[in-house]
């Protein structure tokens, strides 16, 4: 046998290049974004304290409003006795803070009221419907007519129905008409609010890095879309009353499951399920804007006076369409349209 180096003749085929092999396939999973801006800020508008809690803030609140006022009560008093013209000069500060203080709680007040005006006009319209009532059908609308006189963007609207609300001899048939000529533009107004609030806190989750700027973002940012639905359709953004409405609307999403979104959610503005390719805080800003948008649905139908009908109830997925999909088309897209 022959000893040293054996050489292997190799044929005519090409040897193999590195750079045409197969990419090495990415097995670690991707983490799909949840919202979880939208989802603690959810968190926060529906947790409910305990009984303790309730009395330990009660307690606190009329220790320290006690405190103060014997500490102003004296102040007060020393400077009378001290400076008398001085002493009553602070006397008229301290009633002007106190009337001040009174005319707040008088307004928040009056936003809780016409709060519970707009949910018993809705309950009583819906009531009406399910009776089919035409007199309390035109208690609702006279209501309706009341509640928008002041306001001039209503105008038309309450016009056009004093002149065609004699024509409708039943119950649904007339609210129908107070809907479509009064509600409907109100609507529209109520929807680019929460267009508006969607891309705001799209674009803060996906451009702020900084930790839970996005939870407060999307609190703050969801607390005045709430305030001003509720201005469009006649309520009033009072502190006490916006809160409460939060709350209520939290709680109903949260309740149904609604805080939640995904890939069919977000399809109609991607045109694809796409969210795995997006950068993680970019698409976390997607998703809360989304979320938004379904909070912002929620609260137009607690602060409508009018129930809406099954197939006239805004889409979520269409308010996201609207408020997104300008983000992601092109200049070769946007020509098309």
């Amino acid at each position: 046998m022959a000893k040293g180096p054996v050489l292997i003749e190799i044929e005519d085929d090409p040897a193999p290049k590195v750079a045409d092999a197969p990419p090495v396939p990415d097995t670690t999973p991707v983490a799909m974004p949840r919202g979880e801006a939208m989802q603690m800020a959810a968190r926060v508008a529906t947790r409910k304290p305990s009984r303790l809690g309730r009395l330990f803030w009660g307690l606190a609140a009329a220790l320290l409003m006690a405190v103060l006022s014997a500490a102003a009560w004296d102040f007060v008093n020393a400077w009378i006795a001290r400076a008398p013209i001085v002493g009553w000069a602070f006397t008229g500060l301290l009633g002007a803070f106190v009337a001040t203080l009174l005319v707040i709680a008088l307004r928040e007040l009056a936003a809780l009221r016409r709060l519970t005006r707009l949910d018993g006009l809705r309950h009583a319209a819906a009531q009406a419907v399910e009776q089919n009532d035409l007199a309390a059908a035109r208690a609702v609308v006279d209501r309706l007519d009341a509640l928008y006189r002041a306001r001039p963007d209503t105008e038309w609207g309450r016009t056009r129905l004093a002149e065609l609300r004699g024509d409708q001899m039943d119950a649904q048939g007339l609210l129908k008409l107070a809907e479509d000529t009064l509600v409907a533009p109100l609507d529209k107004a109520a929807e680019r609010e929460v267009e508006a609030a969607a891309r705001q806190v799209a674009a803060v989750t996906a451009l702020v890095p900084l930790a839970l700027a996005d939870v407060v973002a999307a609190l703050t940012s969801n607390l005045r879309m709430i305030r001003r639905i509720a201005e469009v359709y006649g309520g009033r953004g009072g502190l006490l009353g916006s809160w409460r409405l939060t709350r209520a609307v939290m709680a109903h999403l949260v309740a149904t499951g609604a805080v939640a979104v995904g890939d069919d959610m977000l399809e109609p503005v991607l045109g694809g399920s796409i969210l795995g390719k997006l950068s993680r805080r970019f698409g976390e800003g997607l998703v809360n804007g989304a979320l938004t948008a379904r909070v912002g649905v929620a609260a137009m139908e607690v602060c409508r006076p009018l129930t809406y009908a099954t197939d006239e109830r805004p889409k979520a997925r269409r308010l996201v369409k609207q408020a997104l999909g300008g983000l992601f088309q092109g200049p070769r897209d946007k020509g098309q349209h």
